[in-house]
């Protein structure tokens, strides 16, 4: 017999059901998912890696590619990784620049989950010579010390030399 944690999943609507949500209006926060933060007392950063990240130029209409990467001390919540590959799949047919989706991402996210701290960094593939990386980052006003230990979290995750790996 299978144990259960403490997770909280009633919310969750996306995850298991097989329905996918509608990607016709583009990305959007509506398209996200989020639980509950079993351990909000604790700084901890959670990371989350998209590589196969797609969009469109809202020039040429040609595809750019590359890695969008998150990474963020929750709060009370957080995104649900299923709802937000989902999320980056509407952004496949979405025309906008690099520096816009990089943006937008953070926005949303801190729409949805109000997290301590958030970066999304991306990491663009080099398409006509020329190579793009946008960072976009952003700290949540917080009690004094509770702002000390989340910035120490987070030094302390930009001090690894490679943080994933094991």
């Amino acid at each position: 017999m299978p144990t259960r944690s403490q997770d909280q999943t009633r919310n969750l609507h996306i995850l298991g059901t097989g329905r996918l949500p509608a990607f016709e209006d583009g990305p959007g926060v509506s398209l996200l998912e989020s639980f509950p933060n079993c351990y909000p007392q604790r700084p901890y950063v959670i990371s989350i890696s998209f590589p196969e990240f797609t969009s469109l130029c809202p020039v040429t209409g040609q595809p750019d590619c590359g890695t969008i990467s998150v990474e963020y001390v929750p709060d009370k919540l957080c995104v649900e990784s299923k709802s937000f590959k989902l999320y980056m799949f509407a952004f496949r047919n979405h025309q906008s620049f690099m520096e816009t989706i990089t943006n937008t991402v953070l926005e949303d996210l801190r729409e949805l989950l109000a997290p301590c701290w958030c970066r999304v960094k991306g990491l663009f593939v080099p398409r006509g010579g020329t190579r793009i990386h946008v960072f976009a980052e952003e700290f949540k006003e917080m009690p004094e010390e509770q702002d000390r230990r989340v910035r120490e979290a987070v030094r302390a995750w930009r001090s690894e030399i490679d943080p994933h790996r094991p």
